[in-house]
């Protein structure tokens, strides 16, 4: 994509309402934050009322002088960003749009970075190897935790005070749970075996320091105990500022040496298994990053909400609030949190790190707990079996329009798939790929329609269908920058102009569509498709791939059609899953058969799903079969889109 200039991108955050403290929702006063932090003026920034939200110049006290905002109508959004949920992202009369709270704040990051390299303390935000909130909240639950459910769960408490005493929300406790875990960071072992020499060095000072305590007859009146718990104090501050001293090297220009000296020979040969473990600092461990700059607003707002229960309710807390302190003390944020309203709290003295945690209720909780199954025989065929008992069994429709193909030699060449650099083979069987599903989009598809390609990657569905549905609009819904840059390229080079781009979360396109497709959708991405398109009413056309990577999510658990769920377990349905898996050409001819048959079980449950929820839908496989290991396309519709369709 070509280079940015100043303010030719627009910034858009939403606005429900607003105090003397702040901008609401939080997701806003988060950006504004990082915009702060960053001291990044590259955006022109625009604050959306909600309907019923009076926009008011004062509104501007919650947000940092020095960032240029203006008021902009609902009705006055480019029209890619109303198919998005706000914060978003847009090129300036363009049509690449980044939508979502992590996408944003991680873009935000990046232009500063560009704009000037000597910004350390900003690219460090991103964390080890920049994946710091990447994956996507659909799929991962600490990005879920942060970027969704810990402002929604501050937001409520904030709205259902009304003078009652609430409870603590339970992503709030599940959080502090979240600190109390053991630390894993990149090549940790020698910050652990550091650790574990000022241990033993504090250990061996105790039969020494335990002889002289107390002689035999002799009167003590606590002092002794008064000086040992304070000598014990200084120890174990010794120990923490160890990863405190690590974590703050990683916000300065230059490495802090390290305080002790070369490991003992005793040290060095205990196995990394047995080394103790490292405390957090921050949320993710012992570095400040992103997450800590997504919460730092959110528990603020929350602790300051408390009012005068605040030191009754933070003893339920304690790690919190030793986190909330320590980012208070971090280089470069109180000017920036003061810059939007946020004045920071000075809490009373948190507990010790050992205080016992109250435990999470969270429903954020691991579900293997949930699906512990006493009568589990493992293996596909007990499980497909049980199915055939029942009257089940992978059943394919014939493939509507088998021998239908596109004529490539005659498309531009930036349309074929060979374009994105894959060899001659790879390249036919990409063909035949994108014939199957256009095949059957080009039957449904009515003029004016909007197609959507989720999880598109480089854009081989979306451009090709662009290109030969001319009268359509068609959307690329992706989550990976990179891809989607060169999807853009490739379509700047034909000149489409009925293509849109919008890199993020699946959850984050809100917009009205009639067709959704995806070409080898991961895991629980097929069903989450399909799910956005069922509550769009609009058809589908998916080619599922990673059946290894199911599992139940917070919106999606698995069997996933009733008639599924009366006979299989979660666990059964997990089988099937890693079977779905073996359909490789290497494998045996025998494993391949059980795997096709998993398959198309796996994809059955999803088709009925949908059946049960008003849609006529079937399972097909591509032709010729050879096109790719996973092969099959599970195609629904409502009522208005006939799928009986012919060749």
């Amino acid at each position: 994509m070509k280079n940015k200039s100043m303010h030719d991108e627009c910034l858009y955050l939403e606005l429900s309402h607003y105090t003397e403290d702040g901008i609401f929702p939080l997701h806003t006063s988060i950006v504004l934050f990082l915009l702060s932090y960053c001291d990044s003026t590259s955006f022109k920034v625009f604050l959306v009322p909600n309907e019923g939200t009076a926009a008011n110049p004062l509104l501007k006290k919650g947000a940092p002088a020095k960032i240029p905002i203006s008021i902009l109508s609902q009705q006055e959004l480019p029209s890619v960003v109303r198919s998005c949920r706000l914060p978003a992202l847009m090129e300036k009369d363009g049509n690449f749009c980044r939508a979502g709270l992590a996408v944003v704040l991680r873009y935000i990051i990046q232009r500063t970075c560009d704009i000037d390299c000597n910004r350390k303390d900003v690219s460090e935000l991103l964390g080890f190897k920049k994946t710091c909130l990447k994956a996507c909240a659909e799929v991962s639950q600490w990005t879920r935790l942060c970027e969704i459910s810990i402002p929604l769960a501050v937001e409520g408490f904030l709205q259902n005070l009304c003078g009652q005493r609430a409870p603590i929300p339970p992503e709030i406790l599940h959080l502090e749970h979240k600190l109390g875990e053991p630390v894993r960071v990149h090549n940790d072992d020698k910050i652990r075996r550091q650790k574990l020499q000022l241990l033993s060095k504090n250990t061996k000072k105790e039969p020494v320091e335990k002889g002289s305590e107390r002689s035999p007859g002799r009167y003590s009146d606590g002092g002794a105990d008064t000086t040992r718990d304070a000598r014990k104090e200084n120890e174990d501050a010794e120990v923490a500022s160890l990863e405190l001293r690590t974590a703050l090297s990683k916000l300065t220009m230059e490495q802090i040496p390290a305080a002790t000296s070369r490991e003992q020979s005793c040290i060095r040969k205990v196995k990394t298994s047995d080394l103790p473990a490292l405390e957090h600092v921050f949320a993710e461990g012992l570095y400040f990053t992103l997450t800590d700059v997504v919460l730092l607003p959110c528990l603020h707002y929350f602790f300051v909400s408390l009012g005068d229960r605040r030191d009754q309710t933070l003893k339920a807390l304690p790690l919190l609030s030793r986190w909330y302190q320590r980012v208070g003390e971090v280089s470069g944020v109180k000017r920036p949190a003061a810059d939007c309203g946020i004045h920071l709290l000075n809490l009373a003295a948190p507990l010790p790190p050992s205080a016992v945690l109250t435990p999470s209720s969270c429903s954020l909780q691991d579900e293997k707990a949930k699906t512990t199954d006493l009568h589990f025989r493992g293996g596909p065929r007990p499980t497909m079996s049980k199915l055939e008992e029942n009257g089940i069994s992978a059943k394919f429709t014939s493939h509507p329009c088998p021998s239908w193909s596109l004529d490539w030699s005659n498309l531009p060449v930036t349309v074929n798939p060979i374009e994105g650099k894959l060899s001659s083979e790879r390249a036919l069987r990409k063909q035949q790929q994108l014939d199957n599903i256009i095949s059957i989009v080009t039957k449904l598809a009515k003029p004016g329609d909007t197609i959507v390609d989720f999880c598109s990657g480089g854009g081989h569905v979306g451009i090709v269908l662009a290109h030969t549905l001319s009268s359509c609009q068609v959307i690329l819904v992706e989550n990976k920058e990179e891809s989607l840059v060169r999807a853009k390229d490739r379509c700047d080079d034909l000149g489409l102009n009925n293509i849109w781009f919008v890199q993020a979360n699946l959850d984050y396109f809100t917009g009205p569509f009639q067709i959704g497709v995806a070409l080898h959708a991961c895991g629980v991405a097929t069903d989450m498709v399909i799910d956005h398109c069922i509550k769009a009413l609009a058809a589908f056309v998916i080619c599922p791939c990673c059946y290894g990577f199911i599992q139940n999510t917070a919106k999606s658990t698995f069997p996933r059609s009733q008639k599924f769920k009366n006979i299989l377990s979660y666990k059964e349905h997990m089988v099937l899953c890693r079977f779905a898996d073996q359909t490789a050409v290497q494998l045996p001819a025998e494993r391949r058969i059980i795997g096709k048959k998993c398959m198309g079980l796996v994809d059955l449950d999803r088709a009925w799903c949908a059946e049960e929820r008003g849609y006529s839908a079937y399972v097909s496989s591509m032709e010729p079969e050879s096109c790719s290991p996973k092969n099959n396309l599970i195609v629904g519709s409502s009522s208005d889109r006939c799928l009986s369709l012919t060749a």
